[in-house]
């Protein structure tokens, strides 16, 4: 499997979309701001919480709009990378500590970890965050188990050295992480409920000269191969 070509038509639509959104989202969000911020204590209980969600929702199209320009830098193959040699067992610790908790149950992570080496040359920030992103999108779609299992190995990819990391709910990580090359499908990266994070994660390791996949009888999964 080779990386994606840039889309340049993606990157123009993302590139204007964000200019666009960005003012008025702005002003929105200034003025709930100044209301809610008001000295003078008059505005109603009720309409204060209307307006606290108002402004929630606010910042998560800033969110969303800061996703789209960073998708489309990466798209348009112009977001930089600054590579130095990354600890991935290291940092998938780091990650998995720093994951933001679901709001609606608790879904443990556990990570086990192989022998061998295990370090990448990657920009160590954008690893972590297209890692922790696909950590999200699988755990939050666990609905039959408590935990998540994050399987790190060192193997072969694509002839070299590299690291493999299979991530599945307790009953189905044995199967993806035996899973076979021709059973990995293409990673679903436009899943809802997760913003644009996905789709900028796969770009992010596809920038590694890795490949992200999904095991093709288990939706809820995730492979991440990246080289040494």
């Amino acid at each position: 499997m080779t990386n994606a070509p840039p889309d340049a038509k993606l990157s123009r639509l993302l590139s204007l979309s964000v200019h666009e959104f960005r003012s008025p989202i702005s002003v929105v969000s200034g003025y709930l701001r100044m209301v809610l911020k008001d000295p003078t204590g008059s505005l109603d209980e009720r309409y204060k919480r209307m307006l606290e969600e108002a402004d929630k929702s606010c910042s998560r199209l800033a969110t969303l709009v800061s996703e789209m320009s960073d998708l489309s830098a990466l798209e348009a193959g112009t977001a930089s990378f600054k590579k130095a040699p990354v600890d991935i067992r290291a940092l998938l610790s780091e990650t998995i500590g720093g994951l933001s908790p679901l709001t609606d149950r608790t879904v443990e992570v556990e990570l086990t970890t192989g022998e061998g080496p295990a370090v990448v040359q990657g920009d160590a920030p954008r690893l972590k965050a297209a890692i922790g992103a696909i950590l999200y999108g699988v755990r939050r779609e666990i609905v039959n188990d408590d935990k998540l299992m994050v399987e790190e190995r060192y193997a072969p990819f694509r002839g070299n050295p590299g690291s493999w990391i299979s991530i599945a709910d307790g009953e189905t990580i044995d199967a993806v992480r035996a899973a076979e090359p021709d059973r990995l499908t293409t990673f679903d990266e436009w899943r809802g409920g997760c913003g644009l994070s996905l789709a900028i994660a796969r770009r992010i390791i596809d920038g590694h000269n890795g490949t992200v996949w999904s095991a093709a009888d288990v939706p809820r999964s995730a492979v991440i191969a990246l080289p040494h």
